[in-house]
């Protein structure tokens, strides 16, 4: 059946999707909650999404399959896609979105998968006045405000990204991590090419301000930093790093991953994924308790260069998958009022505007006013 709501949650008992529809009642904005699951989707929706009885919601079991979605998504406007890893789980739900006409959003950090949508699908998106803007969420978007203030002062080119944050993965981000890991590389923007980092790198620590302790931090993938600006007049080189504030945590990553592709070498694809997603159940198998701001806080900080200036932003925040719950809903509240400000693949900055992004989390409570340093 088409959607009667203007937005859609695909993958909403999960916990970002559950954190998105919590803002969309908070911005009165009517939602379906769908999944492959309606029982879960329901038991989801009445135990963790905080005044639901005041939402103006409905839940919607589809199959993942183009045309189930494609027919659900003809009724709304926008989808926010949570259901990773999106390498293998996003096609289906962007060519859905084409075959309904609805803007597409998700909260990946697949630097593989953005790739594929800006070379494979943002074209079509552009041409049906649609947007297509993958990764909006805390680990890459509130990053990206920072850069974007650095980058109000003209004449800087290179980026080196940090992002950090307090507490553990969920499920499915432990399990995306792994199979990214697995079959994908990860890349920095180098004089605007893609530039692999090498895969025995490690652990590299890295300055993080208001800390004395080295923060250990890793590619994470690449991130989406590099691919959004990639095109970008602006912008010549972009490197980020990230990792989680707990040391113990971050220095076992690199050996879970290693063991993992070391186990999973030999494997056809299905058995691959498999493994890796019984790996992931060994490090994270149940949902993290709802984040505590004094215990979830969130560090982005941008270096920006040029010949003759520098800039660096620090962005202090907390409770990191609210900001992405919040960055989503927003997302989609923007696109009932007005078409985004850029259509076809487009980061969130792009889209809807960094200074506006932001205001948002600041009026939320969920980051500080961004310390902006520039010189030159």
């Amino acid at each position: 059946m088409s959607s009667t709501k203007p937005v859609v949650v695909y993958g909403a008992s999960g916990y970002t999707g559950r954190l998105i529809c919590e803002y969309l009642r908070e911005f009165n904005v009517p939602f379906v909650a769908a999944g492959r699951d309606a029982d879960r989707l329901k038991a989801s929706m009445e135990a963790n999404v905080a005044g639901i009885e005041t939402a103006d919601y409905e839940i919607v079991e589809v199959a993942h399959e183009v045309s189930a979605l494609a027919e659900l998504f003809a009724g709304a406007s926008v989808v926010c896609n949570t259901v990773g890893p999106f390498s293998k789980y996003g096609p289906r739900v962007v060519e859905a979105c084409l075959a309904g006409g609805a803007h597409y959003l998700d909260t990946t950090g697949e630097q593989d998968w953005l790739i594929t949508c800006d070379e494979q699908y943002g074209k079509a998106f552009a041409a049906n006045h649609l947007l297509l803007s993958p990764g909006i969420a805390q680990m890459y978007t509130t990053g990206e405000i920072a850069a974007e203030l650095c980058l109000e002062k003209p004449g800087l080119d290179t980026l080196d990204i940090a992002v950090f944050w307090g507490g553990s993965p969920t499920i499915a981000s432990t399990q995306t991590i792994l199979v990214n890991a697995a079959t994908s590389s990860a890349h920095y923007l180098q004089q605007n090419d893609y530039v692999e980092f090498d895969p025995n790198q490690g652990l590299v620590p890295l300055v993080v301000p208001g800390q004395h302790e080295l923060a250990q931090s890793l590619p994470w993938g690449g991130t989406s930093h590099p691919v959004w600006y990639r095109k970008d007049p602006r912008v010549a080189n972009c490197k980020a790093q990230g990792g989680v504030f707990n040391a113990a945590l971050m220095n076992g990553v690199p050996q879970i991953v290693a063991g993992a592709l070391e186990a999973t070498k030999d494997m056809n694809d299905e058995d691959r994924d498999a493994a890796l997603t019984a790996t992931a159940a060994q490090v994270m198998n149940q949902m993290p308790p709802r984040e505590n701001p004094r215990l979830n806080k969130s560090l982005d900080s941008v270096h920006a260069s040029g010949p003759l200036g520098r800039a660096h932003c620090v962005i202090h925040g907390n409770q990191n998958y609210k900001q992405t719950g919040l960055l989503q809903a927003y997302a989609a509240y923007s696109l009932l009022q007005q078409p985004p400000l850029r259509v076809g693949f487009a980061s969130g900055c792009k889209a809807f505007g960094h200074r506006e992004l932001l205001g948002q989390l600041r009026a939320f409570g969920l980051v500080a006013e961004p310390v902006l340093t520039v010189e030159g």
